[in-house]
This record gives structure tokens, sequence and C-alpha cells, in this order.
């Protein structure tokens, strides 16, 4: 199963009111381990970016002034995420930006059946809350001292690791660290290599005594030729 963790940033909170994504950060799922793979990409906006956004993520007029337009880049995203299930926190504020993105391009939306939003898991996990994805890194001891301000990539790496735990999973080698990639079209790719498997250098010595094998042998002595433990004795 593909799930594409997913998270933006935006110059405001009214999506169909002017506001635009400006940062769109995805980490690749399957079968709820990472791959290594993501999407990053900074978007120019077409606008001035409001003092509020910018206390809350730090991307500024200048910095985003170079970089690529929404449709500049709309299509490649729009087929990176097919056929994922997306995990997203308050997928309602995320879905409803890069849809009205997507309409603009008359690319099709995103359906509610493919959106896991983790905001709500958390409220179902933990009524009492609080259940922001700050609380919930802290909640379940996971390092997000490197979140001074939002930030999209980021925040998506941190909310794979918090997705996992929300669902039960263990976090079992849940490494999002950059290994070293490269850029394509203004995207991000990491790709984390197979572990490498060592052999035992010598068999670990038995468990067992002689006189235990020696008991063992003869309980099965006693069930007959038909014993289905003789299948497994050789």
């Amino acid at each position: 199963m593909r799930e594409i963790v997913l998270d933006t940033e935006t110059t405001g909170l009214e999506a169909l009111g002017g506001d635009r994504v400006v940062e769109i950060g995805c980490v690749e799922l399957i079968n709820h381990i990472p791959t290594g793979q993501t999407y990053h990409v900074y978007i120019n906006p077409e606008r001035t970016m409001p003092r509020g956004a910018f206390d809350v993520h730090g991307l500024s007029d200048d910095f985003l002034r170079d970089k690529p337009k929404f449709r500049d880049i709309g299509r490649d995203f729009a087929k990176f995420i097919e056929g994922g299930r997306l995990v997203i926190h308050n997928a309602s504020f995320d879905v409803g930006f890069l849809n009205a993105e997507f309409a603009r391009l008359n690319i099709p939306p995103i359906s509610p059946d493919v959106v896991v939003d983790t905001l709500q898991l958390a409220r179902r996990r933990h009524p009492a809350g609080p259940n922001s994805l700050d609380a919930l890194c802290s909640r379940y001891g996971i390092d997000n001292s490197k979140r001074t301000r939002h930030g999209a990539l980021l925040d998506a790496e941190l909310l794979a690791e918090v997705y996992i735990e929300l669902i039960g999973g263990k976090q079992a080698a849940l490494s999002l660290m950059d290994n070293g990639g490269g850029s394509r079209n203004g995207r991000a790719t990491t790709m984390t290599p197979k572990a490498q498997i060592r052999q035992r250098p010598r068999p670990l010595p038995p468990r067992f005594h002689e006189d235990e094998r020696a008991a063992h042998d003869a309980l099965i002595a006693k069930m007959g030729e038909s014993a289905i433990w003789r299948k497994y004795d050789a």
C-alpha cells in the first residue's frame, strides 16, 4: 500500500479568497515504511506574502521570487501523488488549497476517499488532547527540536513518525534522514540505502542440555510413529 504523508505552507488561511500554496512537502510510505523518496518544492505564489504568514514559515517574497509557479509544477505533483493514499494533519486545510490550485489548471481534485486525516485519528485516540503536531511529537517522544518554524517537508517527516504511532505501528528503522539526493524539476528526491545484513560468524551454542534432549525424545517416542513432532525432530 502506497501512502503519501503531505504538508503545505501557504500565504494565509483562505484558499478561495486569494491565498496560495508556497511550499509542498511529501514523504512516501509503502506498507507504512518510509521508502526514502520525497517530494519537495517551493512555489512563487504570484502575490505578496502577508506578515502573519511569514512569521509562521519564514518564506519571504525575495526567497520565493525565482521559484516555479504552481502551473509549472502542478501536473508533476499530481502525478507524484496519483494512486496513493494521502496522510495529512488537518486535511481539510491542505486539500482545500491544493484543490483550489488544481482547479486553476483543470486538474481533477483530490477525492476525500483517498485522504487520511491524522488530526481526526489523534482526536479519537486522545480525546482530551492536545493534538497539534508538536503536542503529538512530545507525546510519542519524537524529536522535533529542528521545528523552529513551520516547514512542509520537515513537518511531513515528523507527521510520518506520528502517523505510525497513531495506527499502533512500531518505529523499527523509521529513519527519515536525508542520505544525499538530487533535485529534478524543483523536486528533491532522497533514497534510503538497503540495510546490509551480516551473517553470524559462528552458530550460537545450543540452549538445552543432553538430559533435556533425552527427556524430549522419550516423550515423542511415547506418542507413537504417527506423532507429528517426528517431522520436526530429525
